[in-house]
């Protein structure tokens, strides 16, 4: 049995860890906290927040991740630049190096579930050098109660060392950090760097893998929330695209804001907590995680004001990148246990910069499949004087770093649920209207709410739609508290003839990008791709 606070290696055979200078289990937040100031590995805001560097690594590596290529995974991993091969024999190397660096260190030690779900969730153990990290952990995952730590068996563990590095030349890496993913051994190593997103989005991979490959659930990268009549649904969008701001709604519950699992018949949360960027973070923008960043609470990269201890979130020294890590429990509207039911809209969130796509259209199954794994938006290069023109962004399924299995595994389950549910999709521009950057506006995020509280209450149910002539796609005529004129991108655009080129040139970058999966996509995908005109 092990019990909090528990200093012998006992339960760390499944790691390979026979030894350890001193071991700390399943501590409370304050305890991590308190020893983690007395390491000097960080220190305390003035809303009682811990405030901490990850040091050279202020992101995730995704160059650096490794999938073990064994029998398991030879024939199932959609291998390349996302799923990097790595052997059995140097995962199994470097895991012997890993245990020997750990045998002279204080290790922290936790125990906790990924997915709210007990059908499918991990037990997952957790390793590590640093205390923080630990709190990150206790954090971001699901937190047993007291009685489910006896007899604790995981399923999956984590190590995670940032002091030990690898050595290239011996151990199949690319540089001195990495991030390995074993599926058959169920073992993440983490070593050479302290940026803790990696254990994370490990943790998201894996099971990326194993419930839609063992299982058939559909793993998702969205945020999930649901109304008071029981409603749920769902919120995929890369980043800038609105997805917090969207999805954090008063009137409706939180699920979670990351990741989830759609099953037969629920939509439940992966994590315990939230994972927010806090760059510019104000109380007037977003103020359930302004209130979140409490006691408990980890900000990561941050500075102080000058003279104070209270954090300077519009400060981007340290990197653009910086973070806040919080207990789900810390948002007043989360809902306990996370989990919903089968939602009855999805919603695709993009930031069109280049003017072109409706503020909001439904898509037909094979449209939302195509759309799925295309996951576009588009950055705006700069906002210096003159007119800077966007850039493209496109990753399968709105989350293309974390996927073991082909794009076209996800969308086709999508696809099947989709039908099965009578779920409606919904594609959402919170881009430019009347012409690209730098020439229209950016649509107003009053209207953006508008139009999926429209969408949620099912008042575009039975209005009329017409075509795009080029995506395809079913754009409503009518919209409660929306202007009509600005619902047809083309009618807010000066110049016609102008957006018929724009438009065309958007839909050859999507075709372009999808050349790729095309070999993969059924005959119903395909016929949701745009198509350009003469």
């Amino acid at each position: 049995m092990i019990h909090h606070g528990q200093k012998s290696t006992i339960g760390l055979e499944k790691a390979g860890i026979n030894q350890a200078k001193d071991v700390h289990w399943n501590l409370s937040p304050s305890e991590l906290i308190d020893t983690a100031v007395k390491n000097g590995e960080g220190v305390i805001t003035d809303t009682g927040a811990f405030m901490c560097d990850t040091g050279t690594f202020t992101g995730r590596s995704p160059k650096d991740r490794f999938v073990v290529e064994d029998d398991k995974t030879k024939d199932s991993v959609w291998w390349g630049p996302v799923n990097i091969k790595i052997s059995e024999e140097h995962f199994d190397g470097l895991h012997q190096k890993m245990v020997k660096y750990l045998e002279d260190k204080t290790l922290y030690v936790r125990d906790a579930y990924a997915g709210a779900d007990e059908k499918y969730r991990l037990q997952l153990r957790v390793i590590n050098e640093l205390a923080w990290h630990n709190l990150f952990c206790n954090n971001m995952f699901i937190r047993p109660e007291n009685g489910d730590l006896d007899n604790f068996d995981p399923t999956f563990t984590i190590i995670c060392a940032p002091g030990f590095k690898a050595d290239p030349a011996v151990d199949g890496t690319r540089q001195e950090n990495f991030a390995i993913l074993n599926m058959s051994k169920k073992m993440i190593l983490i070593g050479g760097t302290a940026y803790s997103g990696e254990m994370k989005k490990g943790i998201f991979s894996v099971l990326n893998y194993l419930l839609p490959h063992d299982h058939g659930v559909l793993s998702m990268h969205c945020s999930a929330n649901i109304g008071e009549a029981g409603d749920t649904a769902i919120f995929f969008g890369l980043s800038g695209t609105g997805k917090t701001t969207l999805s954090a709604d008063p009137n409706r519950g939180l699920i979670g804001d990351d990741e989830h699992g759609w099953t037969e018949d629920s939509i439940f949360n992966f994590e315990g907590g939230c994972y927010a960027k806090v760059i510019d973070l104000s109380r007037e923008k977003e103020p359930q995680i302004w209130d979140a960043i409490r006691e408990g609470a980890i900000v990561e990269n941050t500075r102080f004001a000058p003279g104070t201890t209270t954090v300077d979130y519009e400060n981007s020294s340290v990197t653009e990148n910086t973070r806040a890590a919080y207990p789900i429990d810390h948002i007043s509207n989360a809902v306990e246990p996370s989990i919903g039911g089968v939602p009855k809209n999805i919603f695709f969130l993009t930031c069109d910069a280049f003017g072109v796509l409706p503020p909001v259209s439904r898509l037909q199954k094979g449209q939302a499949m195509y759309h799925f794994i295309s996951g576009y938006t588009a950055k705006v290069a700069g906002t210096e004087a003159g007119i800077t023109d966007p850039v493209t962004a496109f990753s399968a399924c709105f989350g293309s770093p974390f996927l073991p299995l082909h794009p076209t595994k996800y969308a086709e389950m999508l696809g099947r649920k989709m039908e099965e549910n009578d779920v409606k999709v919904w594609l959402i521009n919170t881009g430019w209207s009347g012409g690209p950057f730098g020439v229209g506006e950016r649509m107003s995020l009053k209207y953006t709410r508008a139009m999926i509280t429209a969408a949620l209450n099912g008042d575009l149910d039975n209005v009329e739609y017409h075509k795009h002539e080029i995506f395809g796609l079913d754009i409503p005529v009518e919209c409660p508290n929306v202007p009509n004129e600005v619902l047809d991108p083309k009618n807010t655009w000066e110049d016609k003839n102008a957006y018929d080129d724009k438009a065309n040139d958007l839909a050859s970058k999507f075709v372009a990008n999808f050349e790729k999966y095309s070999d993969f996509a059924n005959e119903e995908i395909m016929a949701g791709a745009p198509k350009a005109t003469a």
